[in-house]
């Protein structure tokens, strides 16, 4: 999916018009209070929504609204990590094509949060799931952290890395796949989507190809270029799971970092149903 520094760049532009709205909005307060002498509780009033609406408490470190508090971070909701250490594994190349493209599969992620499955599409997108059926198989996601959650115009819950920091890799690669999906139309990807990250860059237009075990959980629609594979949808109570870790929030309070709630996956099954 998008890199952070993509993202970073795109919530700079989004701050900088945020922090444009708050200024516009304390100068109209201010005109307010000089021309409604005996109104001044209306005024406070009125000050007060136009704060919310201008985006005052949108998490942003900024001084332009006095009545803005940094909110506090919230309570872990998941438990502790079954005991066991990520696999140190590696491998050459693609494992070779086994997987039953007439079949349906699940991959079960029993995670500290809750169970998330997930329904796989062998027929659209066989090189994805035949992936993470080897790599299920050999342990290669158990015990991993999911690093990233985005919270802002893009809506996913990231995992899949063993390095648990976005630059881990199973040493191959696997292509694109299933780009032309009816549920992208729009350039959305609909809530309930499990997809592929990848090192795909638009500007440059270089990257294709180049998925590998990481993938993102889409929790609400989010705004993406069908450059993704979308390779499974998201069970009804997966995304419950999801909402559950989504509700506590990212470390860094701009939109894009680590959860705050401890999400690792303990075991990681992918079954031919």
């Amino acid at each position: 999916m998008v890199s952070q520094e993509q993202r970073r760049k795109q919530l700079a532009r989004e701050k900088m018009v945020r922090q444009q709205q708050r200024r516009e909005a304390a100068r109209r307060r201010a005109r307010a209070r000089n021309a409604v002498i005996a109104g001044a509780l209306a005024v406070v009033v009125a000050g007060g929504a136009v704060s919310y609406a201008a985006g005052a408490f949108d998490g942003d470190d900024t001084k332009d609204e006095a009545s803005a508090s940094p909110s506090s971070t919230p309570k872990d909701p998941c438990a502790k990590a079954a005991p066991g250490k990520v696999k140190p594994l590696s491998f050459k190349k693609e494992p070779a094509l086994t997987i039953d493209k007439s079949a349906d599969y699940t991959m079960d992620l029993t995670t500290t949060c809750g169970d998330i499955a997930l329904d796989l599409d062998a027929a659209k997108a066989p090189h994805t799931v035949n992936s993470f059926g080897f790599l299920a198989k050999k342990g290669y996601l158990d015990h991993t952290k999911c690093h990233r959650l985005t919270t802002g115009g893009i809506y996913v819950l990231q995992c899949g890395d063993p390095k648990g920091d976005g630059t881990g890799t199973p040493g191959y690669r696997i292509p694109d796949e299933n780009l032309k999906d009816k549920r992208l139309k729009g350039k959305v990807y609909p809530a309930g989507t499990v997809a592929m990250a990848n090192q795909y860059n638009a500007q440059t237009k270089k990257g294709r190809n180049s998925g590998g075990s990481q993938f993102f959980l889409v929790y609400q629609d989010s705004q993406l270029p069908p450059d993704y594979t979308p390779f499974g949808t998201i069970s009804d109570s997966g995304m419950k799971v999801l909402k559950k870790i989504a509700a506590a929030g990212e470390s860094t309070g701009q939109g894009d970092g680590a959860p705050n709630a401890n999400v690792v996956i303990d075991k990681a099954t992918v079954t031919k149903n």
